[in-house]
Parts: C-alpha cells; sequence; structure tokens
C-alpha cells in the first residue's frame, strides 16, 4: 500500500516489532501498512465512529490482514487494556483531542513505551502539555505535502523514561519557539521546518509592512502580536545558523 507523505512519516517513527494501537484509525491505512511492512506483529485498529470503523474493517479483510488488524469500535484508548499494546498512534486530530486522548486514557498510556503523536492544531500546547507530564521526546519529523505542513513526534511516557534526574530536568526546560517549533526538529536542524520558518517569517514581515502607517488602538495591539511573533520565529531560524 502507498500512503500519503505525512501518513508514511507518522508510521516511521513506530518502533520495529512494537504492537499498536491506532486511535482514529479511519481507513486503517496505516496499520495495514505496518502489517505490509513488516514493522508490526499485531495491531488494533480504533475509531470512535461505527461508519469510518466499519471501513477500516472491510478494508483490512481485503488485504488478508483479519487476523493480525483487529477493530474495535472505542472512545481514545478506552478499548485498551494495559500492556496489550507497545505503541500508540494519534494522528490527524486536533491539539485538544490528542491531550484530551492522553489524559482520559492515562493509565493505558503509563504501559506504553512509545507514543506517536500528529496534532493538526494546537501543537505548541501539545508539547507543554508532554512536558509538564513528564514525557521525554524521542523523535520528531516534519513534512510537507500539498503545501501544507505536518510536524509529528515520538514521546515516552514517563514510566519508561531511563534518563538520569538531571537529563530528565534538562529535558523539561523548554523555550517557547521550541514548543511552538519542536525541540528536536530545531536541534536537528530539520530542512522542512526551514522551509516553515522561511513562510512564516516572510509572512508576518508582509503583514507589518502592511499595517504600518495605519492607526488605531487595535492596529497597534496585532502589530505587537505579529512583532512578537516575528520574533519567536526568528529565534527559531537561529539554530539554523550556528
Amino acid at each position: 500500500m502507498e500512503l500519503s507523505k505525512r501518513l508514511t512519516a507518522v508510521a516511521g517513527l513506530v518502533t520495529e516489532g512494537a504492537s499498536v494501537a491506532d486511535i482514529g484509525t479511519d481507513h486503517g491505512y496505516i496499520p495495514i501498512h505496518l502489517i505490509e511492512q513488516n514493522l508490526s506483529p499485531k495491531v488494533i485498529a480504533m475509531d470512535i465512529n461505527k461508519g469510518p470503523l466499519e471501513r477500516a474493517r472491510i478494508h483490512i479483510a481485503g488485504y488478508g490482514m483479519s487476523d493480525r488488524i483487529e477493530t474495535r469500535l472505542s472512545d481514545g484508548l478506552a478499548a485498551v487494556k494495559p500492556k496489550e499494546v507497545e505503541e500508540m498512534i494519534v494522528a490527524g486530530m486536533g491539539g485538544g483531542l490528542v491531550i484530551h486522548i492522553l489524559e482520559e486514557g492515562k493509565q493505558i498510556v503509563s504501559t506504553l513505551k512509545g507514543c506517536i503523536l500528529q496534532p493538526q492544531s494546537e501543537i505548541q500546547k501539545v508539547r507543554e502539555y508532554l512536558v509538564e507530564h513528564g514525557f521525554r521526546f524521542e523523535a520528531e519529523d516534519m513534512v510537507e505535502e500539498d503545501g501544507k505542513y505536518y510536524p509529528m513526534m515520538r514521546v515516552v511516557p514517563p514510566e519508561y523514561c531511563e534518563h538520569k534526574t538531571a537529563d530528565r530536568q534538562e529535558d523539561c526546560k523548554k523555550e517557547e519557539w521550541e514548543y511552538l517549533y519542536g525541540p528536536l526538529l530545531l536541534k536537528n536542524k530539520n530542512p522542512i521546518l526551514y522551509e516553515y520558518l522561511k513562510r512564516e517569517i516572510r509572512i508576518r514581515e508582509d503583514i507589518l509592512l502592511g499595517l504600518a502607517g495605519k492607526d488605531g488602538e487595535r492596529i497597534k495591539e496585532r502589530m505587537t502580536e505579529i512583532e512578537h511573533e516575528l520574533e519567536v520565529a526568528k529565534k527559531a531560524m537561529s539554530y539554523y545558523e550556528e
């Protein structure tokens, strides 16, 4: 099966040989790919809605993988038992929903060795939640597809963090631009993030040019907001200049 660039990158963050729960599986593309590529011996494809889950079931059966991919109707991790899988995927959902799934399913999350997350929005809030709750960032990736940029990450729950206390504390120290753009993406000078930052800086500089010379309290407030966003983006861009 040929996946989109986004889903291929998400699947690429799964540990080879790990059993996986795919939350919000939709058509079951990632589970099929994981089995097809021998990346996972067992996948549970889950969705909160019957329609998408039935489409996934039919799709999985069409690939002859019903014995290795189980479909379950589930609100987040509700239908997963402790230690039933080793990793989970939550991709293509809003950041608020990603946090909700982690929070409501924290009993299961605490038994996992890794969580692969690809929020579609509010990624800064997701990273803040992860740091606040002791997750360790193990890998990050970013792809561009059809003019849209998709950041994603693999994080390790605190129960599986093996670093020394000092390392854990250092890992939790994040600047605003790291929460917004990704600590490991910046550290590794990800080339897709570089292109994204160039775009973000250009957009904000153009907005400021358009607002220059205009009066009004709301205009001043907007300029202050954009100037701050520009400053943060330039702080992130400075990683590429080191």
